[in-house]
């Protein structure tokens, strides 16, 4: 089954040029079942590649544009009343898909982000008194701007720490650029994409990472780590329970496309910039950035011994 999530990576890696990691890192983010939040300039391929993923994992997609005019009822949906039934009819909103492209989720007002909270948490929405459920598998693949651009309304705690993952592309390389340029465009490439998986393998293969075996020792591992985020004096605010669940999740998602059926501190370590550095903020006697920096979490990995 994970032979067919490298299949996917390697078809991925055809749209999105010279970023192995950054695609092998989404693809552990879905394959250990969390939301996933690419931010990064406008430009260098956030949407292409949620796009990419979707539809090479087989899964029905939806992509709404997130704007300052956005409003909840766009994103769950609505009851119109319909006069030949006198009755009120739902409505279901676009987030009513495998895979929500949230793009540029950071320009719509905080309530309409808000109205993601009980998706991303539970699988499901209450509109109008009723919970409804959501399709299976679900994820929230979410692009955002950077802070400093106009017209974003930055992200809550609360929303950030239900993303699994926060990946950033970055520009590509020259080789990787001077590809793009002289390539096919991405867009009619896109249309061309076969499904590689269909929505219960990656379910099936979901259910296998439960075999994956995580050690005591491990377990402490984590867990120092956890403890020394709340601790130290690096962050203003240590790691959540979620957190801590989420780092160890993505930890075996990492191991199993490694085709190991143990999780090793590498492991671990592969995974924690993205998992945890979007959910902890640094000191404002360190730095005045929002997130957590990689040089941060480097010194956090060599206090904490394996």
């Amino acid at each position: 089954m994970f032979s067919k999530v490298h299949k996917v990576a390697k078809q991925v890696n055809s749209i999105i040029i010279g970023k192995e990691q950054q695609i092998r890192q989404a693809l552990v983010c879905l394959l250990a079942g969390g939301h996933l939040l690419i931010e990064d300039l406008p430009g260098v391929g956030k949407t292409t590649l949620a796009h990419a993923l979707a539809i090479s994992l087989g899964l029905k997609f939806n992509r709404l544009q997130f704007t300052s005019d956005l409003l909840p009822a766009d994103v769950v949906g609505i009851s119109i009343f319909d006069r030949e039934k006198s009755q009120f009819i739902f409505h279901p909103g676009p987030i009513f898909s495998q895979v929500l492209l949230a793009d540029e989720i950071n320009r719509a007002t905080p309530k309409t982000q808000s109205s993601l909270l009980e998706a991303m948490e539970e699988r499901q929405v209450s509109v109008e008194g009723q919970t409804r459920n959501l399709p299976q598998p679900f994820f929230v693949i979410a692009t955002q701007n950077p802070a400093h651009q106009v017209g974003t309304f930055a992200l809550p705690e609360s929303q950030l720490d239900r993303f699994l993952m926060c990946l950033s592309l970055g520009y590509p390389d020259a080789a990787a650029e001077r590809a793009l340029l002289m390539g096919e465009d991405r867009r009619s490439l896109l249309a061309q994409l076969p499904a590689v998986m269909q929505s219960d393998e990656l379910m099936q293969a979901q259910q296998q990472l439960r075999q994956i075996h995580a050690s005591a020792p491990l377990i402490d591992y984590v867990q120092s780590l956890a403890n020394a985020t709340r601790q130290g004096d690096l962050f203003a605010e240590g790691m959540s329970p979620r957190a801590s669940i989420a780092l160890l999740q993505a930890a075996r998602a990492w191991a199993a496309m490694e085709g190991r059926d143990h999780v090793l501190p590498e492991d671990v370590q592969a995974v924690l910039i993205p998992v945890i550095a979007h959910r902890l903020r640094p000191l404002k006697s360190q730095t005045g950035k929002v997130s957590a920096s990689s040089e941060l979490l480097a010194q956090l990995m060599k206090r904490v011994s394996v």
